[in-house]
């Protein structure tokens, strides 16, 4: 545990009234969303649905973030005290990271799928097969689990005595500076995770794009659908992860160099990156509410199995055990319906 005197006035303030907010907002949706997510995706993939792989990858990992969130909204009411254990910090810290890395390389996963399915229909089955997203979707956790494990036996937390407060805080993966390490991991996630997922999203949403316009046997509504769909998936990639990145590229560059020693002035031109980086950080949770509504809700067959898996769950259908059966194994159309250009 290292003491730490660089407390920035003002920031545990901001943090006391926004992260709690915007946190208990994301549990209350983002739970019983990906839940049902979780249920429409796993009927998908029973179906000989690879999509469905990806989309119960990308809700699982939502999911698992999701309840952690808890242990950050007492953190963050506690003005970024941390009450718990160093292990438990150490834990949420690893799975917020995990849910950001994998959820950029899920929605990858899933954009060059319908890549394959709309501009190349007749070749590449092999690579749109149950067995291959399955591999895909399990190298993605083994490999995310592998980078951030860094965190798992690097100090995660420190001690901080707040001239403003005239009290000390236990923080949690909060500091500042960032230590070397810290800064190498950020750019590498930044490049790796962020702006090379985002460039391959970007380039196979407009080759689909260009596939649907020129595609004379889709229904015009239809195609405004998979349009309004694909523009969805570039907004959620670019509003959830791209302030939090460009906030870190900053912090990496400004802190590089800088030592604890160096006064007052440095500390003061910290204070406004800090603050904004923070707000970042709340931003990317909205993530875990946009996937499941993106993913299950936006089609008609995404919203029809969720009904079904709710009057499922609550008993609504009268109807014999073998019906019930049945139900469950339901054919489930592609989620992203673009089965018409197939």
């Amino acid at each position: 545990e290292k003491m730490n005197s660089t407390c920035i006035e003002g920031q545990h303030t901001l943090d006391h009234y926004l992260f709690p907010i915007v946190y208990i907002f994301v549990v209350v949706i983002s739970i019983p969303a990906n839940v049902g997510s979780l249920c429409v995706s796993f009927l998908q993939a029973k179906k000989d649905n690879e999509l469905g792989i990806y989309l119960f990858s990308l809700s699982l990992s939502d999911l698992l973030y999701s309840l952690t969130l808890p242990l950050w909204i007492n953190y963050t009411w506690n003005r970024d005290n941390w009450t718990f254990s160093p292990a438990l910090c150490k834990g949420t810290a690893f799975l917020m990271y995990m849910n950001f890395y994998s959820s950029t390389a899920f929605l990858t996963c899933i954009a060059l799928d319908r890549y394959l399915a709309v501009v190349y229909p007749l070749k590449f089955f092999y690579l749109r097969t149950r067995k291959f997203a399955f591999l895909a979707s399990l190298s993605v956790w083994v490999s995310e689990t592998i980078f951030n494990a860094v965190m798992l036996w690097e100090d995660e937390i420190s001690i901080e005595y707040c001239d403003a407060e005239k009290s000390n805080f236990t923080l949690c993966y909060d500091k500042y500076p960032l230590e070397k390490w810290q800064i190498r991991l950020n750019l590498f996630r930044t490049c790796t995770g962020y702006a090379i997922p985002l460039v391959i999203i970007m380039l196979c949403n407009r080759q689909v794009y260009k596939a649907v316009q020129h595609n004379r046997a889709t229904e015009d509504r239809e195609k405004k659908r998979i349009i309004k769909l694909l523009a969805s998936i570039t907004l959620t990639f670019i509003l959830c992860f791209t302030p939090f990145h460009v906030m870190l590229v900053i912090r990496s560059v400004l802190e590089h160099d800088v030592s604890l020693d160096e006064g007052p002035f440095v500390h003061k031109s910290w204070k406004q990156t800090y603050k904004i980086y923070r707000i970042t950080v709340a931003l990317t949770s909205l993530n875990c509410i946009a996937d499941p509504i993106l993913y299950c809700f936006v089609t008609e067959t995404g919203r029809s199995d969720m009904w079904n898996v709710l009057k499922f769950w609550t008993g609504k259908f009268n109807k014999s055990q073998r019906q019930r059966k049945s139900l469950l194994s339901m054919s489930t159309k592609d989620t992203v319906e673009l089965e018409v250009l197939e």
